[in-house]
């Protein structure tokens, strides 16, 4: 027998409750209004994606799953399915490993990922502030040049501080080559 997907989530009715949007009312209605069903497995990935503070593979994300929650296959699928509808939004290491975070309609936060420990670090608010001024400037220029539907992608990457003072450390305590 084949265990059905689909939930008796509150969420499926359609019922407005007077409470309070939640991240995850907020998200399974943006799965609605663009005509995907509410499943456990979606319901499951995105409370993992809610919970996460910084951006996460789809192998962490599956990680922090319940064990028969769903399976790899299936938070690659939904994934891509939350990203075609602007869900989630979609980052790399420097290696080309896709990253997710979820979107529900804040600004684009930027960070910088540590090309040794892959450790993803926010980038500070000022910095943000300024980076985020100077993009819009640049999606104002192409749209006035007549392109539509613009949007971009900034990434950085650098080896974080305490990666190289864990490798000189690493360094100083190897034992000596001798020829």
């Amino acid at each position: 027998m084949i265990a059905s997907t689909q939930t008796n989530h509150p969420l499926v009715s359609g019922k407005s409750d007077a409470e309070a949007q939640t991240p995850i009312n907020v998200a399974c209605a943006h799965l609605k209004k663009a005509g995907l069903r509410i499943t456990q497995p979606r319901i499951a990935i995105l409370t993992a994606l809610i919970k996460r503070t910084q951006p996460a593979s789809i192998e962490q994300i599956h990680g922090d799953l319940a064990q028969e929650s769903c399976d790899l296959v299936t938070v690659y699928r939904c994934l891509a399915a939350f990203e075609e509808i602007g869900l989630v939004r979609r980052s790399f290491y420097h290696n080309g490993t896709s990253l997710y975070t979820i979107n529900q309609g804040e600004t684009n936060s930027y960070h910088v990922v540590c090309k040794e420990s892959n450790l993803v670090e926010g980038i500070d608010q000022e910095a943000t502030t300024e980076l985020r001024r100077c993009v819009t400037q640049i999606e104002d220029l192409l749209k006035a040049r007549g392109y539509t539907d613009v949007t971009h992608m900034v990434e950085f990457f650098g080896k974080a501080p305490q990666a190289q003072a864990g490798r000189m450390a690493d360094q100083a305590n190897a034992p000596a080559r001798t020829q």
